[in-house]
């Protein structure tokens, strides 16, 4: 600010000294204007200085602070092609309702988000993202108001957001290691998000993580409501730690474990049938209990992960029991999971986000590229690759309750050609027992499916 100063007093001393008379007429210049001109340099000059004092003495209470809500555009592009080359009459009917005719392949977007999030103050934020790969059923995923740095509660989420268990649900689809979920998580926790109030917190030292809640068990987000007396909620919970973390190689050491449970009361709702898909984008869902007539059920589930260099291994389990109604028969147990191991062949490492107790985004060290230089010859990167292997296992059949037993095998690549994009190639091979299903021509069958995936993100 004394340049400032300096450089108007020059201009004023140049202007006595005739040189602005070049320029201008001289007429316009006389001593009288001159000493107008110092006092009004002074007058700033003192204006200046006082408006300058007060505010190193004031207090922030006294001190009024103003900012505009702020806004960061994120969105991500999911597309993919399923192949169904072969399988056994059961998943043929469970698909297309006719053992002879099997599963049709698939080509079409998986998802097509955009979304908007930001800050409405010092200690408030917002995030809406809006998924447009079905345009006729246009589907909300996060949607909520935060508050933050709050005594005891630290953030505070009120709207759509993911449930607070299945480490398979948590991680991002942008970074997951394979293209679809596991079976057991996936029917448990289908669509992941739902309408709630949630606590989020963390300790200084990073190492442990938490959130729970109350939610909503009805699945809003292509309906925006619930009109109803019975809200059928639940209550849930995951406490996380990250018990090892190599911070002297950039976090790519570490060991994560963390527990989960949710007590949920659906009611008269039908929020206690568990279905899912076998690990692809099939148009029904293989896996079916129906409904379970239960006015309760409980939740809990362990889960971990071991990162060493580009090398990583991780899995976890749940256990469900539900409490049937009154003369709908005995009360249910189920329980699955899966296990996996992931290597880098570039030398890369998953990151681990301590902050949430959840994977991070992988930065090759070279991004994919084919160029050709000056020279005319061709020059390349090879982007990151990673293999991967997952094994999982799911129960759905107890009592008198035949949603069927899942065990599959997946092989996984991923091509990473920039830390924003990459490709993805998944084959499982997968079997189905104990599953009933009216007009069915077993119980038992298997299926081989493969699938491709380019994704982006922003």
């Amino acid at each position: 600010m004394k340049t400032q100063w300096l450089l108007f007093a020059l201009i004023v001393v140049l202007a006595k000294n005739g040189f602005a008379q070049e320029y201008y007429p001289a007429a316009q210049y006389t001593e009288a204007s001159y000493s107008d001109l110092e006092k009004r340099l002074d007058a700033l000059e003192t204006s200046f200085i006082n408006s300058e004092e007060p505010a190193a003495d004031k207090g922030w209470e006294d001190v009024d602070i103003i900012t505009k809500p702020t806004q960061k555009w994120t969105g991500r592009i999911h597309f993919d092609y399923w192949g169904f080359p072969k399988e056994s009459a059961l998943p043929n009917f469970l698909e297309e309702d006719d053992a002879d005719v099997g599963p049709r392949d698939v080509l079409g977007f998986r998802r097509l988000r955009l979304g908007l999030q930001g800050d409405v103050s010092e200690t408030m934020h917002y995030k809406i993202e809006m998924d447009f790969a079905a345009p006729d059923n246009f589907a909300f995923k996060d949607a909520y108001i935060g508050w933050n740095e709050l005594p005891l509660l630290h953030t505070v989420l009120l709207g759509n957001q993911k449930r607070p268990y299945g480490l398979d649900m948590l991680n991002s689809s942008r970074y997951t290691v394979f293209m679809e979920r596991s079976l057991y998580i996936d029917a448990l926790n289908p669509d992941a998000r739902r309408f709630g109030l949630q606590s989020y917190g963390l300790s200084e030292n990073q190492a442990w993580n938490w959130r729970y809640g109350v939610m909503l068990l009805d699945n809003l987000q292509a309906v925006g409501h619930q009109r109803t007396d019975n809200y059928q909620s639940e209550v849930a919970g995951r406490l996380a730690n990250t018990i090892w973390y190599d911070e002297l190689s950039g976090g790519r050491g570490y060991a994560h474990w963390a527990i989960s449970g949710s007590a949920a009361f659906p009611g008269d709702g039908d929020d206690d049938i568990f279905q899912t898909r076998p690990e692809a984008r099939t148009d029904d869902k293989w896996f079916d209990t129906g409904d379970l007539s239960a006015n309760s059920y409980q939740l809990i589930g362990l889960e971990s992960v071991i990162n060493i260099g580009a090398f990583q291994i991780g899995g976890e389990y749940q256990a469900t029991f539900a409490q049937r109604a009154s003369g709908a028969g005995n009360d249910l147990s189920f329980g699955g999971g899966y296990a996996y191991m992931s290597y880098w062949l570039t030398g890369e490492h998953t990151p681990w986000e301590r902050k949430s107790g959840t994977m991070g985004r992988t930065k090759p060290f070279e991004n994919f590229f084919i160029v050709r230089d000056c020279n005319g010859c061709r020059q390349h990167g090879w982007g990151a690759w990673q293999v991967a292997a997952r094994y999982s296992h799911a129960d759905f059949t107890d009592e008198d309750i035949f949603g069927g037993v899942g065990d599959t095998f997946t092989f996984g690549m991923n091509w990473w050609w920039s830390p924003n994009s990459r490709m993805q190639f998944n084959y499982i091979n997968g079997s189905i027992s104990e599953r009933v299903a009216t007009g069915a021509p077993s119980t038992d069958g298997w299926y081989n499916v493969y699938g491709l995936r380019f994704m982006v993100d922003f």
